[in-house]
């Protein structure tokens, strides 16, 4: 049941503050950046399964862990290396393969990746803590 309440509530946080992130806070920096590589409209079905995916690695790979021993701040901090790894396979790999995928937008991309898969693995850490 822990292990449950924690995927729920880390794929709740991640969702939810990239939505600000993507929708609001970065949107025109991302469509700067992007360009022409950006989908319009977007193509959900795929983003929906990233997040629903992306959410058991944290839960896997930071909360579990955690929870076991050393509670929301370890959770963050691997929460903030399994988000850097993860987003650096991604921008980097964008880079070495694909024409006209610029370098700022893959370090924001990284950056940001590892500051909210940390937020998202405390946030799911603290609420499974409390069952």
């Amino acid at each position: 049941m822990q292990a449950a309440i924690a995927y729920i509530a880390t794929l709740i946080a991640f969702v939810a503050i990239d939505l600000v992130w993507l929708g609001v806070v970065a949107k025109d920096f991302y469509r700067s950046e992007l360009g022409a590589l950006m989908a319009d409209p977007i193509n959900w079905p795929p983003g929906v399964a990233f997040y629903l995916v992306f959410a058991v690695g944290v839960v896997i790979f930071a909360v579990q862990p955690a929870l076991t021993s050393g509670g929301v701040l370890r959770a963050a901090w691997l929460g903030l290396m399994f988000g850097f790894f993860a987003y650096a396979t991604y921008d980097l790999t964008n880079l070495a393969v694909m024409k006209g995928f610029p370098w700022r937008m893959a370090l924001v991309d990284i950056a940001w990746g590892s500051v909210l898969t940390a937020m998202a693995a405390a946030i799911g850490t603290a609420v499974a803590q409390r069952f």
